[in-house]
């Protein structure tokens, strides 16, 4: 049943806030670590594919979908809930006096001992493509070029592609 995936999804992003919680609890140094978590379970068989998704942070799941692109997750950035909420909008985030919070994440796995997870499912059609990335990739992606960027050459090469890009791009965070 999908509520169950679901669940099964949330409780393991809740059991590891827990863990990365109490290990900063016990180890001073620690205090206040903690991290993005975006996973996609894909279930089913043949044509009868279904997503799952469950995300904490500024993480991202996109999907490519004939030849178009689609962010299926929302962040939890300061950024994005200024943008939400009509304080800000995309183009001047660069020029605001609020730039130097732009890695700030509003939820997190681990900072607390639980932590509000998202969780929804969607089906898959045949063609669709994933990726899941961090923000030191998704600030080089041309959302436009991605679907070309998915669909080509061997899947298992795409990563390496994708990280050199935006390597080349100046990557300056983290790039997974």
């Amino acid at each position: 049943q999908p509520y169950e995936i679901l669940q099964i999804l949330e409780h393991a992003v809740q059991a590891a806030c827990g863990a990365i919680h109490a290990r900063a609890q016990i180890e001073q140094d620690k205090r206040g670590m903690g991290t993005t978590a975006t996973a996609l379970l894909i279930a089913g068989s043949g044509d009868q594919l279904r997503g799952f998704i469950a995300h904490v942070g500024d993480s991202r799941v996109y999907l490519t979908r004939q030849n178009q692109c689609h962010v299926l997750t929302e962040d939890h950035s300061l950024m994005n809930e200024l943008v939400r909420r009509g304080k800000l909008n995309r183009e001047q985030i660069e020029s605001s006096p609020y730039k130097q919070y732009k890695n700030a994440v509003t939820r997190a796995v681990g900072v607390y001992s639980s932590v509000e997870v998202d969780t929804f499912d969607f089906d898959i059609l045949p063609g669709d493509r994933f990726m899941l990335c961090s923000d030191g990739m998704y600030a080089y992606i041309d959302e436009e070029l991605l679907p070309n960027q998915l669909a080509e050459g061997d899947v298992k090469e795409v990563p390496s592609k994708l990280v050199d890009s935006a390597n080349a791009g100046g990557g300056h965070d983290n790039i997974t």
